[in-house]
């Protein structure tokens, strides 16, 4: 929901047109944070009419080359926000800003459309493997039951072996670091 609504705008702009308040008292009576925003008001009704006070249903997406031309068009005339607007017959001047600071930012990345939201989830549901049930026979399960058992062996007589005498072990161990690595580099 809009944070002031068509009737409320059209009002304070009525009162800005015939009244003798200025900004600074509209803002003040009606309780709006800063007169800047009764100012876009009133620019927008005076180029737009009361369509130009509509918030808008749908959003408008601009092409990359039609945010550059807008950005181009300020820079080179030095326009406001609010001008640069009217001119391309926008009513939303806070866009042209976030253009430019995007665009200051990111460069041309900025501009583009970036998707907004959770990606759809796709059509194909993931397929997941089924579990095969142990299909080893008996006499190859307690092979691979040995091999285990005397990897788990070896592993501990070398870890008894470096806990025994550790500067013998790692001697012996860069001793063959150094022949494999020499018969590498002479390639």
């Amino acid at each position: 929901m809009a944070k002031y609504s068509e009737e409320f705008k059209i009002n304070v702009v009525n009162e800005y047109m015939k009244g003798p308040l200025g900004y600074k008292l509209l803002a003040e009576k009606h309780n709006i944070p800063t007169y800047s925003q009764i100012k876009r008001w009133v620019c927008a009704y005076k180029e737009f009419g009361e369509i130009g006070l509509r918030r808008k249903v749908t959003k408008q997406a601009y092409s990359i080359q039609f945010k550059l031309d807008v950005l181009h068009f300020m820079k080179q005339t030095g326009a406001s926000y609010q001008d640069t607007a009217i001119k391309f017959n926008m009513n939303n001047p806070t866009l042209i800003a976030n253009w430019n600071s995007k665009f200051l930012k990111e460069g041309i990345e900025g501009l583009q459309e970036k998707a907004k939201g959770r990606p759809p989830m796709s059509n194909n549901p993931k397929n997941k493997p089924v579990k095969q049930p142990n299909t080893m026979s008996r006499e190859e399960q307690l092979e691979r039951e040995n091999e285990l058992l005397r990897l788990e062996i070896a592993y501990l007589k070398k870890l008894e072996a470096l806990e025994a005498n550790p500067d013998a072990f790692l001697e012996k161990h860069k001793q063959r670091w150094r022949s494999n690595s020499k018969k590498k580099g002479s390639d």
